[in-house]
């Protein structure tokens, strides 16, 4: 290197050395980070990412002769604790320009200033973590002045020394005016901000508490919300920092007229009824994103938007603004698939939106395949303002296994209430039941039976996706009534319990688990029986893997498969993605237990065990498991895909 190029260097470092201190001050509206009063030193934001073209650029009309060696390029070794380290690896202009694919063609002059820039700019980006007494300096060997190594000493973090966070606004008057959901807001903004007395400062943890607060904010109706005013002061002897910040709620967003665009075929009342709110409410993101869930979940729309107009001067009456794209009246779905449950299969399905141009719903539903031929049919009414819907529905269904044959009828007549994390449906049901042994493919001892029954059953979601879950829970939960009699048994009253839980929890940055729980349970007379739809049976794809589809379960006087009256069977699975490169590929570890069983001393689990693969395609998981039945001894692969057209 030359010496005029070293001189430089030394001349650029001692002119930081007599560098002064800078101030942290108070953000005004729209004017974030003016100082209002002096303090010694203050936050600086990371460079921004055209620093190094800068630099590059700058180097063209350097009038030093431009390098093409990239030895000449001077290397940076960082001395600094690792989270500071980490930063200035990341953000500091010097090693960012010494990175760049054409770093050897930058000259001797901006390499100069890039060098005498380093300890200033290490200093700024040190207070960003909240170290504002750091010290910086550049050290090179005498014999290879190009060989440097910034030395950052940080000094103690500093800490929040006291805080002022006041509110003004209409939040502030009601809350002052005793309203007990405005008080609410703004004690619990209050004690829950992050940064309390005495938590480390730093600029992320800063900023990230502001925007949160503006968040928690509009998201509770003050649409408008906004920071009047903030700041952060240091005491360079203290090392505390105080924090002084004016929230301005701005007013209170009450809902209004409520405005529909896209509506051609479908009842407009119907839509506003659906609201779940009254005029003068207030417009909520819990209340507006409930409204648009449940327009959604009518399954009349292909795209529903609900936003309010941000219009201050009608915020008392806010118009709420309903975006929608009516779904075709009609649509016809075609899939195909296999699981090893019930072998390949073919669904066909139709619905129809507004039948007789009245507010109904048909839909259609034909599924054949190896293992099972169904037809479901259902007529229902169009949700209605209280979340509920009338429906009347039918289905004929024969189910295969290799040891029996079950055939059924069905018709129900019932309600259901729908909300955007909890659905339930009351029915009446009828049903009709014909049940065979198979003896080579053949039917025997073939018995029916006819049952009347009062049901509800339940559901509980709160998941971070219905449809590929990572995070939450889904509960359901059945109860039912009734009386029944067959060709073999006498007639008599029943009563029939079911739960299932399952869990989602992700572990760490890429590993997840899940686990399920299943309960169920008839009650009756040992004299009597149930259509198999009430009993019970277990093993199969999504029960106890490694046994075949609802083989285990109690075996009936002539020899054949039964559904029983207690279940109990238990899941854990660990999953994660198999590389980085592949996310929705993922690779599970599952171990599954459980059994039907007529009697309690008989629930003794069969447990299976083994690895999978998972694909998270767009239109749901494809899944394949290898399970080892620890009570055959032997091993079952089990698949589940379905592609619909």
């Amino acid at each position: 290197m030359s010496q005029r190029w070293w001189g430089r260097w030394l001349a650029g470092c001692a002119g930081l050395m007599l560098a002064g201190c800078a101030s942290l001050g108070l953000d005004g509206p729209g004017n974030p980070d003016t100082a209002v009063s002096p303090a010694p030193t203050g936050v600086a934001a990371a460079p921004s990412a055209a620093a190094s073209a800068t630099a590059a650029s700058s180097s063209a009309s350097a009038p030093d002769a431009p390098r093409t060696d990239r030895r000449l390029v001077p290397t940076l070794k960082i001395d600094a604790p690792g989270d500071l380290q980490d930063l200035l690896e990341r953000y500091l202009d010097l090693t960012r320009a010494m990175a760049l694919p054409d770093a050897g063609s930058i000259g001797e002059a901006e390499w100069s200033r890039q060098i005498s820039a380093a300890p200033a700019q290490a200093r700024q980006l040190a207070q960003t973590l909240g170290y504002f007494s750091a010290q910086a300096r550049i050290d090179a060997p005498d014999d290879q002045p190009t060989r440097l190594t910034l030395v950052v000493q940080p000094g103690p973090q500093s800490r929040v020394g006291r805080l002022t966070l006041e509110f003004q606004g209409e939040l502030a008057d009601l809350a002052d005016a005793s309203n007990a959901q405005a008080a609410s807001l703004r004690n619990d903004a209050q004690a829950d901000w992050p940064l309390p007395a005495g938590a480390p400062f730093t600029a992320a943890a800063w900023g990230d508490a502001k925007t949160a607060l503006v968040g928690r904010l509009r998201a509770n109706g003050y649409a408008a919300a906004n920071w009047a005013g903030t700041g952060a002061q240091v005491d360079p002897e203290t090392q505390q920092v105080r924090l002084f910040l004016v929230m301005d709620s701005g007013p209170l967003y009450r809902a209004g007229p409520i405005d529909i665009d896209g509506l051609a075929v479908h009842d407009a009342d119907r839509v506003r009824g659906l609201a779940g709110f009254q005029p003068g409410d207030a417009l909520t993101e819990t209340l507006m994103l409930d409204y648009q869930e449940r327009l959604q979940k009518t399954g009349l729309f292909d795209q529903v938007t609900v936003t309010l107009d941000p219009d201050t001067a009608q915020a008392g009456q806010a118009h709420v603004l309903v975006r929608l794209k009516e779904a075709p009246l009609q649509a016809a779905t075609f899939a195909i698939g296999i699981s090893t449950n019930t072998g390949p299969r073919a669904t066909l399905e139709h619905s129809h939106r507004r039948l007789f141009d009245r507010a109904l719903t048909a839909r259609n539903k034909l599924e054949w395949g190896r293992d099972k031929q169904a037809w479901n049919g259902e007529l229902s009414s169009h949700l209605s303002p209280q979340f509920e819907r009338d429906l009347v529905g039918v289905s004929l269904e024969r189910l295969y296994t290799d040891t029996d044959m079950v055939m059924s009828q069905r018709l129900r007549l019932g309600r259901s209430r729908e909300a955007p994390t909890y659905e339930r449906l009351t029915f009446t049901e009828v049903e009709r039941a014909r049940e065979c042994g198979r003896d080579s493919g053949v039917l025997v001892d073939c018995a029916d039976v006819t049952a009347l029954s009062l049901q509800q059953h339940h559901v509980w979601r709160d998941l971070d996706n219905a449809l590929l879950p990572t995070r939450g829970y889904s509960l359901s939960m059945q109860m039912g009534a009734g009386v029944a009699r067959g060709t073999d048994s006498a007639r008599g009253p029943f009563l029939r319990l079911y739960g299932r839980a399952t869990g989602y929890w992700p572990l760490g940055q890429s590993w997840y688990s899940q686990a399920r729980l299943e309960l169920g349970g008839v009650l009756m007379r040992s004299d009597m029986q149930v259509p198999d739809s009430q009993r019970f049976r277990a093993g199969g794809d999504d029960s106890v893997r490694g046994y075949g589809w609802r083989t285990l379960a109690p075996i009936n006087a002539d020899g054949n498969t039964t559904g029983g009256k207690l279940l109990v069977t238990a899941s854990a699975e660990i999953a994660r993605p198999v590389s980085a490169s592949l996310p929705s590929v993922w690779w599970a570890g599952f171990v599954d237990a459980g059994r039907a069983a007529d009697d309690v001393q008989d629930l003794k689990p069969a447990l299976g065990y083994g690895l999978g693969v998972r694909w998270r395609s767009p239109v749901g998981p494809l899944k394949l498991d290898w399970a080892w039945g620890r009570d055959l001894g032997k091993a079952r692969l089990h698949l589940s895909v379905g592609i619909a057209f």
